[in-house]
């Protein structure tokens, strides 16, 4: 086995060949979870990276929204209506990108979330959190990445190529205080992340690439009024404590999470699979002190 790949052509980095290494035209995305804040905002730029995005969901009105801040590059987007829970109508879901842009490039699986039901509290035991509430975080989170991981993996390995992104937290690196589920089940995904780039480049090709980013704290929808006041709009007790160990001083931007995406998509990373990337502000090196 040769300790390179001596066929590759070597490509001068001038600044003409960096632009075109993040060009996604002709590219397909799928984007499970593409009708969220952070989800939204990886489609988008994509989107105007020149790439084909699929937002696959089932809030639609959310999803028209999104194509809505595409603007012009919206014309080679496409909204579909799916579960992420059910392999029927993700493989639906599936058959249609194909039709439509005849090949999936990269997944990238956004999709996730929390429920109260799973959260400890003083009236919340931990001894007594329902079964159905901790299924649903662990299904929600951990299930939700490998159906669709399933389905267009496929795809990706009868074609030999392509890029899977999972989105888990910082969470699953360091447990958090009441939400013991939701951690648990990110850091699944760290985990089944590792297993499962291994498991294709060995299995199918070393062409196809998985590898995940590990948000810090990032103010969404699912969150914003647990660690920001709702009419002060300053940090509550548990923001403030999460600001003071983040180095950086402050919750995360949607935005902040482009740069990472388009490095793991683009074929400037191409030596890079099995990776959880902390997008983090710090807070993961952090000790405290």
């Amino acid at each position: 086995m040769p300790i390179s790949d001596p066929a590759k052509e070597v490509v001068p980095f001038d600044r003409n060949t960096l632009t075109r290494l993040y060009d996604f035209a002709g590219q397909t995305v799928v984007v499970t979870g593409g009708t969220g804040v952070l989800g939204g905002e990886m489609a988008i730029a994509l989107a105007k990276c020149g790439a084909n995005v699929v937002i696959l969901g089932r809030n639609l009105d959310a999803g028209q929204a999104i194509l809505a801040r595409m603007g012009e590059s919206a014309k080679h987007a496409a909204l579909i209506s799916c579960d992420i829970l059910d392999r029927a109508s993700i493989e639906k879901a599936a058959a249609e990108v194909v039709a439509k842009f005849k090949t999936v490039d990269h997944l990238i699986n956004a999709a996730g979330g929390n429920n109260p039901k799973a959260t400890t509290n003083p009236e919340n035991k931990f001894f007594d959190l329902p079964v159905d509430a901790l299924r649903l975080v662990f299904d929600l989170n951990l299930t939700g990445t490998v159906l669709p991981s399933q389905v267009f993996g496929k795809i990706m390995a009868d074609q030999k190529r392509g890029n899977i992104l999972n989105i888990t937290s910082m969470a699953g690196e360091r447990p958090l205080t009441r939400v013991g589920a939701y951690s648990a089940a990110k850091a699944g995904i760290a985990n089944f992340t590792r297993w499962l780039a291994v498991h294709m480049a060995q299995e199918y090709s070393p062409n196809i690439r998985v590898n995940a980013i590990s948000p810090g704290f990032f103010l969404t929808t699912q969150n914003r009024f647990l660690l920001t006041d709702k009419e002060t709009g300053e940090p509550t007790a548990r923001g403030k404590s999460i600001i003071t160990h983040t180095p950086m001083g402050r919750f995360g931007n949607p935005e902040d999470l482009v740069g990472a995406t388009l490095w793991l998509l683009s074929p400037i990373s191409s030596f890079v699979t099995g990776a959880v990337i902390p997008v983090d502000g710090g807070f993961s090196a952090f000790s405290g002190v």
